[in-house]
């Protein structure tokens, strides 16, 4: 079974990736913030694949992307950035998804990241 973590922090918009994501047969871990995505990255097993939001309180999704790219157990990763605004910085985005996110569009995006294999390391 694939693990997901996902880092959001409207709540409700986390639930529903958690129930799309459940459903489709991942086991899911939330994190609220970047300092929590953080601190499961450091305390848990790496997860298969990372849904971030950029636009997150107390640690940016962007800083959570440079720590994922740091650590080499982390950095082979795929991560897809979840974002309402440009997100800039888009070296090394290989899946990106704009808000507001379809239950459809985001089973997609997530099974066509670890189909690829999108993490840090392949850039």
């Amino acid at each position: 079974m694939c693990t997901v973590l996902i880092v959001e922090d409207n709540v409700d918009l986390r639930h529903m990736f958690r129930a799309v994501l459940m459903l489709e047969g991942f086991r899911v871990i939330e994190a609220g913030d970047g300092m929590a995505a953080l601190q499961i990255l450091d305390s848990e097993p790496a997860p298969d694949i990372v849904v971030l939001d950029i636009g997150l309180p107390i640690v940016s999704g962007h800083v959570v992307r440079q720590e994922l790219a740091a650590q080499a157990h982390l950095r082979n990763i795929p991560v897809v950035i979840v974002t309402a605004t440009d997100v800039g910085d888009t070296e090394g985005v290989a899946c990106l998804l704009r808000k507001p996110v379809l239950p459809d569009e985001l089973v997609r995006t997530v099974k066509r990241c670890l189909a690829a294999g999108a993490g840090f390391a392949d850039r």
